[in-house]
């Protein structure tokens, strides 16, 4: 079978790939397993070459609509992965572009998953920033309201109700993965609004300082990076008959302060003689008036009940980016 990833040049789609390719098969039309002949990664840039012959890299604009069409083809035999997205900063400085990248691709990823007949899975890659406001709960759940209060949530909500609409009229077997924030990211900080929670732990592992941009008793959700991949593919297994009328999955996390961030870096730090750099306090109330519109935590008892993993501990989250990528 083939295996569409848009997005496939980040750090998200890269990964995917990397597990989809050592684990070699997913659950294909007839039901069963099916090898994986081939990965096509879509995206706008991509660091390095392939090294593996099963691998295609297409460099595109996600909002050109011939772009994704010819990316993804005409085989019945595909999966799709849509992880391409611009992030929570970028969208709300740049509206238009937020509209065409996020809602146009998103269209247009679905709109050729439809053409590909035999209801072929589709799992896309959403974000708790779909909830918001005063409708909020402690901890939301698959069914508290969404009511976005950033573009970036935006995208992501009208996005799922598109996954749930199309699986509903037999378009495609969609399912969407509601993601908390994904920590620890490797490289430079990005623009969005959530970079902070892998920055107050990666520049301190680093030797470096971290500018804090929120208060430190700020809670919210967070997983493991391996955990959100295991996730995606986890959730693409799973049988069709086992979702209700809501394909809207939220991921289990866990409710994570700088405080707790910071406890847990000095415990890590003392086990593996590591001189850390400070978390330095750089208030920003921009970036605060986002991280009040998402959730302080989650509920992701439907995803555990579906087979999809828990994150592991923070300290083990921790201990996993170093083992992956401490010598970066």
């Amino acid at each position: 079978m083939k295996v569409i990833i848009t997005g496939g040049g980040g750090f998200l789609g890269s990964q995917l790939c990397a597990s989809l390719l050592q684990r070699g098969e997913l659950t294909g039309p007839s039901g069963g397993p099916e090898a994986i002949e081939q990965i096509v990664l879509l995206d706008a840039r991509f660091a390095r070459e392939a090294s593996d012959g099963r691998v295609l890299q297409v460099t595109g604009d996600i909002s050109r609509r011939e772009t994704v069409f010819e990316a993804v083809g005409r085989d019945p035999g595909t999966a799709v992965f849509h992880l391409a997205s611009m992030v929570s900063g970028e969208c709300e400085e740049r509206y238009d572009d937020a509209l065409r990248v996020n809602l146009d691709g998103g269209r247009h990823v679905f709109e050729a998953a439809r053409l590909l007949g035999g209801r072929a899975r589709v799992v896309f890659a959403s974000s708790i920033a779909c909830f918001g406001g005063g409708v909020m709960q402690d901890p939301n759940t698959d069914a508290t309201k969404l009511a976005p209060q950033t573009t970036y949530g935006m995208t992501k909500a009208i996005c799922e109700l598109l996954v749930n609409d199309h699986s509903r009229k037999g378009h495609f077997d969609g399912r969407s993965a509601r993601l908390p924030t994904v920590i620890v990211r490797p490289g430079k900080p990005n623009a969005a609004a959530s970079s902070w929670a892998s920055g107050m732990f990666r520049e301190p592992l680093q030797g470096e300082p971290c500018l804090l941009p929120v208060r430190r008793q700020q809670s919210h959700p967070m997983t493991g990076y391996r955990t959100v991949i295991d996730s995606l593919v986890a959730l693409h297994e799973v049988a069709p008959q086992r979702f209700n009328d809501d394909r809207a999955i939220g991921l289990p996390a866990h409710r994570v302060t700088p405080l707790l961030a910071e406890a847990t870096l000095r415990e890590v730090a003392l086990e593996r003689g590591l001189t850390l750099g400070p978390i330095v306090d750089a208030f920003d109330p921009r970036i605060q008036a986002i991280v009040d519109n998402w959730p302080l935590s989650v509920d992701g008892s439907r995803a555990v009940a579906l087979g999809l993993p828990e994150p592991p501990p923070l300290k083990e989250i921790l201990l996993q980016y170093l083992a992956d990528f401490g010598s970066l």
